[in-house]
């Protein structure tokens, strides 16, 4: 593969100066142009040490409107990062729509060193490999454009470059101790390197290798590979005349017809719900103390052993979501915890993928984050109102399952909660929030809609749990009807969760 970039590429000063002018007039209006889109530009900076990633950083910065771009160099990881899953320093990254986004090291270069000092197997490798394929097809798939280049020298070119670096006074800085350790592994990194390349160069997000020997020619290709594809983007933009309910790169954000449920049966997994569950008010006041104790002493053992929790409640309006988060939260250190509400997406949410605003989230180690209602609203409310098209909220049980596989390996407890009332008993919690004055405000025109959509909504409940309940994130449907049984209910699956994972 490498081949292709050792056949000694060069330009001559003259035409180097000749070419940029142009090139960086028309980078200039390529950007500005991509300002008014809804589409994220994602630019990977990765090869070779010494072959001139941070000038080519450098120049990208200097060429394009600093007002649209954010760069990011991925080198040692903070504390903070090392809490949280590997993938949330690269989430917390990703450019806005109508940015361009520089990343100066990425989610490739931590599996190849592994790799190369023997610390993973070729197996673990396609593996890391994989899930990078996975993740750059939902960006993707989500409007992003991938611009991955990969800058090589040869080893030969590469020692010179290293010692061309170190006898200058004014660079030798840039050589550190891991170039000439690396320089020793060249063989190494090139058969790993080539593998990870090959593994996720697809049509969504290609890589381009550039021959890096030449500064002058390095620059100029990464440019030209840069503006190319802007324009072809843009160009496809013209040619569709996108909207936002119709263009691939584009997240539908306008009400459109519901569509057709994916599983047309007589029974859904509520129907099998027993909804005559009850506890009394002497049980419940037993069991709510026992269970709380219990949950307060495990929480702050999560504490001490750096075991973090995401507790996320779904359900019906009016299910009593608030009231049992509020009996978890009340056997908790009020340090320990922190509630999340999820609403409509603010213009930052919107601008991108739908699972950055939940990524950002995330609990340290050791600290429990729930959320009051969830990432599920993708294959619930977008899925029936019509705020997501119909590919958008299929691809989404899957991008939701790798998401919650990656908090299960990193060790984050994760508890689904969705709770379940019956029809009528929605109705009569609909009549008493109207009666009761300080209630009223949690009634609304859309809850009185959305409960016209219930059998709509019941056939998306179905998929939701028959996609997305795994063995690391199982969902938990609650019987819901007596509040008591509930809460009891919810507080000791969660004590079971920690339990298990302590």
């Amino acid at each position: 593969m490498f081949e292709a970039a050792e056949l000694g590429q060069k330009i001559t000063k003259a035409q180097y100066e000749a070419e940029l002018p142009k090139l960086r007039a028309a980078l200039l209006k390529a950007h500005f142009a991509l300002k008014d889109t809804k589409v994220p530009v994602i630019v990977i900076v990765s090869g070779t040490d010494g072959a001139g990633k941070g000038e080519v950083v450098h120049r990208f910065n200097e060429w394009l409107d600093p007002r649209g771009v954010d760069t990011h160099a991925f080198w040692q990881t903070s504390d903070e990062e090392r809490e949280r899953p590997r993938y949330w320093r690269f989430w917390r990254a990703l450019p806005a729509r109508g940015r361009v986004g520089i990343l100066f090291g990425s989610w490739y270069t931590e599996p190849i060193i592994r790799r190369v000092y023997g610390e993973i197997k070729n197996s673990k490798l396609d593996t890391e490999m994989d899930r990078i394929a996975s993740f750059e097809k939902m960006l993707a798939d989500d409007g992003a454009v991938f611009v991955k280049l990969w800058f090589h020298l040869s080893k030969k070119a590469q020692r010179r470059q290293l010692k061309d670096l170190e006898s200058n006074p004014k660079t030798h800085w840039r050589v550190l101790p891991t170039d000439w350790k690396h320089f020793k592994l060249f063989d190494k990194f090139t058969e790993v390197s080539e593998r990870a390349i090959r593994r996720t160069d697809t049509g969504q997000a290609p890589w381009h290798l550039v021959e890096a020997a030449d500064r002058r020619y390095r620059e100029l290709t990464a440019g030209k590979i840069l503006l190319q594809a802007i324009e072809d983007r843009l160009q496809q933009l013209a040619r569709n005349q996108p909207t936002a309910s119709t263009s691939p790169s584009v997240p539908a954000i306008k009400s459109a017809p519901a569509p057709r449920p994916r599983v047309h049966a007589s029974t859904t997994i509520l129907d099998h719900v027993d909804l005559t569950q009850h506890l009394s008010d002497k049980e419940y006041a037993a069991q709510m103390e026992k269970y709380q104790s219990r949950l307060s002493r495990l929480t702050w053992a999560a504490w001490e052993k750096k075991v973090a929790s995401v507790a996320l409640f779904e359900g019906w309006d009016a299910a009593g979501k608030g009231s049992a988060i509020r009996r978890v939260t009340a056997a908790v250190d009020p340090r320990l915890y922190r509630i999340i509400p999820i609403a409509a997406p603010t213009d930052e949410e919107r601008a991108r993928q739908y699972l950055w605003r939940f990524w950002r989230h995330l609990p340290r180690a050791g600290m429990t984050t729930i959320f009051d209602r969830s990432w599920y609203g993708r294959v619930l409310v977008e899925r029936v109102e019509g705020f997501a098209r119909e590919d958008e909220w299929q691809r989404a049980f899957l991008e939701i399952n790798e998401f919650e596989e990656q908090l299960a390996e990193s060790g984050i407890v994760v508890s689904k909660f969705w709770l379940h009332i019956g029809k009528d008993e929605q109705l009569r919690r609909f009549k008493e929030r109207e009666e009761i004055t300080f209630k009223r405000y949690k009634i609304t025109d859309e809850d009185w809609r959305n409960r016209k959509q219930w059998d709509a909504y019941k056939a998306a409940i179905n998929d939701m749990v028959a996609h997305t309940s795994t063995v690391s994130a199982p969902w938990t449907v609650v019987a819901g009807n007596d509040k008591k049984f509930a809460r009891v209910q919810i507080l000791k699956t969660f004590c079971k969760h920690l339990e298990a994972a302590l």
